[in-house]
């Protein structure tokens, strides 16, 4: 019994007064009365919000709103910049409420950014995904860095796929959908874009659009048909817009680091294969099980993925280097004036030589940069010790090494001389080539522990050691060997 029934029961057939039946309800006593009357119950709406507060000012925002309508949509007034422009040019001291208030009321008769109405789908399982770009910063070998990132999620599951690029051309854009497409387990029938210029040369009438050339073929084969939004419609892809952002807080947040791309790539990789033990609104199911489900309704990944690789020729310089894409790589400092082919992955450049692979390196997207691998000029260094402090690759390099290595080049320099001392250095840089990273700079540091000041006593602590860090015993205090047992020569070389 609701309490409208209760007061007029209560007073008709029980007889109780309004004192009464006000103190059991908590109601007013002209509210009881009204019940007893038998008038409407409950708050009448106000046929007009007046907005007194405003009044000297309604001529103003109507201008300004009224304006609006032949500015672009995304250089509106909105409810804050007209109170902000109300308390700025005309001293306004009223409430903010009480601008958005009057401002979406007028917006509405005005027929300005009105709210739009969207109808509920049920997406079908394994038909759609969506695909977007978003940007970040990360921190990649110590350097700040702003990056894109890659997105592609089910309009099913609502499973996601992310991955880092430094740029979003074409390359990088194909590679990530051979990347999701393994990530998925297959391909989405349909995939819903925007108008990007990877995808789209020219956006015609309704839907029709003019494919990039390159997007045609990549497209025709792995079998998928494209839908592209509408300009400055966004929310018809409205689930990958939400994953960019999600992405950005839940997986860049805090900044993230890595030695490198490939790094923070298996980093955010492991985010996304996470991902996906609760159940989304409307659905029964986990977002994994829905994933698992729709896997059936994908179709099949080609025998050999689609061939993102770009490839160029050329002969290396005198610096040996090879101009890729407007950058520089080096290759072993021998293979100077050597013809080269180069292939260019989204990630990586390699440089061959005929058949053998000279050089790898990660691909850089700027411009004029010198991507140097130090080990290429060590043999010409032995050379032209006096070239070394001057030597760009060795300055790339210097920023990052550990300190250990300076102290140890003074050390060596100090006791050899400068020349005898740079080449010796030298080569214990070489040991990188055999050795991991962390046990030279182990054996480094204990070679200056030690007083030690040749590479040949670094190399002895590294073959000994193996880079650990100890203490060197002294001789009294190594156990003695047990005699020879000279029996055993008359086996050598078969012989009985």
């Amino acid at each position: 019994m609701d309490q409208y029934e209760m007061i007029r029961t209560g007073c008709r057939v029980y007889g109780q007064n309004i004192s009464e039946l006000a103190r059991m309800t908590g109601h007013s006593r002209n509210t009881i009365k009204k019940a007893i009357r038998g008038e409407p119950w409950g708050y009448k709406e106000r046929s007009h919000q007046p907005f007194p507060v405003l009044d000297k000012y309604l001529t103003v925002i109507d201008s300004w709103l009224t304006g609006d309508k032949d500015n672009p949509k995304k250089q509106r007034h909105t409810a804050r910049r007209v109170y902000n422009r109300l308390v700025e040019e005309h001293g306004y001291k009223g409430s903010e409420p009480t601008v958005r208030r009057y401002v979406r009321f007028v917006k509405m008769a005005l027929g300005i950014d009105t709210p739009c109405a969207f109808i509920p789908c049920d997406p079908e399982a394994g038909h759609e995904g969506e695909v977007d770009w978003g940007t970040a910063t990360a921190v990649l070998a110590g350097e700040e860095i702003h990056l894109k990132f890659f997105c592609m999620r089910s309009k099913y599951s609502g499973k996601h796929f992310v991955r880092f690029y430094f740029c979003e051309r074409q390359q990088a854009f194909f590679d990530a959908h051979i990347h999701a497409f393994s990530f998925f387990g297959g391909i989405f029938p349909i995939l819903i874009y925007d108008n990007l210029t990877t995808a789209v040369h020219k956006v015609l009438r309704g839907r029709d659009r003019i494919e990039n050339e390159g997007f045609g073929k990549f497209r025709a084969y792995y079998s998928f048909d494209a839908r592209f939004c509408n300009p400055d419609s966004g929310h018809e892809k409205g689930g990958v817009e939400g994953l960019v952002g999600f992405a950005r807080r839940n997986y860049m947040v805090p900044v993230p680091e890595a030695a490198n791309l490939e790094e923070l790539n298996e980093k955010v990789l492991q985010h996304c294969v996470s991902y996906g033990n609760h159940k989304m609104a409307g659905r029964d199911r986990t977002v994994n099980e829905l994933c698992e489900e729709e896997k059936a309704h994908l179709l099949s990944l080609p025998e050999a993925a689609f061939s993102n690789v770009q490839t160029s020729g050329g002969r290396a310089d005198k610096y040996a280097t090879v101009i890729v894409d407007k950058n520089r790589y080096s290759v072993p400092s021998r293979y100077a004036g050597f013809r080269v082919r180069a292939l260019h992955h989204a990630d990586r450049v390699e440089i061959f030589i005929g058949a053998k692979r000279v050089a790898t390196h990660e691909r850089s997207y700027g411009n004029n940069k010198w991507i140097l691998d130090p080990d290429h000029y060590l043999e010409l260094l032995e050379q032209r010790p006096m070239a070394f402090n001057s030597a760009r690759p060795i300055r790339q390099w210097r920023k990052s090494w550990p300190q250990a290595l300076n102290t140890l080049l003074e050390r060596f320099c100090r006791a050899q001389g400068e020349t005898k001392g740079i080449k010796d250095f030298i080569a214990v840089l070489m040991f990188y080539r055999d050795y991991m990273a962390g046990d030279i700079e182990a054996a480094v540091e204990l070679a200056i522990e030690n007083n030690i000041s040749t590479s040949d006593g670094v190399r002895h602590l590294l073959t000994y050691t193996g880079g650990a860090e100890a203490t060197i015993a002294p001789l009294a205090s190594w156990p003695s060997l047990p005699p020879p047992d000279i029996a055993v020569y008359g086996q050598l070389g078969g012989v009985q």
